[in-house]
């Protein structure tokens, strides 16, 4: 038996949170299910909507062995990949391990959503990585809108995306406060920033390297800008005024 296996992602751009990797495999006999029950991409879906398709997707899984799976990429490790390699390259490692959750390594048609500029460099850079490739009778390939154009791609945009949901709720819960979606645009996201960067260091959820944080940062706190898994450090004025500042 031949099965479609579809890899995307979630949660890319945001300022905060973490980013999924969502990945799903079934058999090709069964695609044709996920279109006639509406799956697309979750960008063109309601939060309703995509809620209830991956509560479909789970249930017709238990039922026709179909699978499902994400991979959570946290802020932290976002953080020391921007430093030590790039997004890209975390990204390639995250599809990898996406893969890895597979219950079989063989017969597989992997259809990758691309997120570099040049799509079969980002499918080569998968299959660089993964054990024992190749896998037997299998292929792994990547293009950009996968999410648009492949059904099974779609339905794993849809697991990251709503696993992504329910960690900017969890992360919500912990603080007790609104912060959006967590991309920089989000005017809820911008009011949450003078909380999750006191003074005293930076939320723990928070993307420290971006240039959202460091612009609010130099704007509004005394100080260098905090470093993941480096001691803060602080400068030192004439007047010594560590005060936050406000503009």
């Amino acid at each position: 038996m031949n099965w479609h296996v579809g890899v995307d992602e979630a949660g890319r751009g945001p300022v905060l949170g973490p980013l999924m990797v969502g990945v799903c495999a079934i058999p090709e006999g069964d695609l044709a299910l996920l279109k006639e029950q509406g799956v697309r991409d979750s960008k063109d879906l309601s939060p309703k909507k995509r809620r209830e398709l991956e509560d479909w997707f789970t249930k017709e899984s238990e039922e026709r062995g179909w699978f499902g799976g994400v991979i959570t990429l946290s802020a932290e490790r976002i953080d020391l990949a921007m430093r030590e390699i790039s997004l890209n390259l975390l990204e390639v490692q995250g599809f990898q391990e996406a893969l890895l959750l597979l219950p079989q390594r063989s017969d597989l048609s992997v259809m990758a959503d691309a997120c570099d500029v040049n799509s079969e460099r980002f499918a080569r850079r998968i299959v660089d990585g993964l054990p024992d490739w190749p896998w037997t009778n299998s292929t792994v390939r990547a293009e950009h809108k996968a999410d648009e154009r492949h059904v099974v791609v779609s339905m794993a945009s849809i697991l990251a995306k709503e696993a992504r949901e329910r960690a900017v709720n969890a992360i919500e819960e912990r603080l007790g406060f609104a912060i959006g979606s967590g991309y920089p645009s989000d005017p809820t996201t911008q009011r949450a920033l003078p909380d999750l960067c006191p003074q005293t260091g930076l939320d723990v959820d928070l993307r420290w390297g971006w240039a959202t944080v460091k612009r609010f940062w130099e704007t509004n706190r005394a100080g260098h800008v905090p470093v993941r898994g480096k001691p803060q450090t602080h400068q030192r004025t004439l007047f010594d005024d560590t005060r936050p500042r406000i503009t």
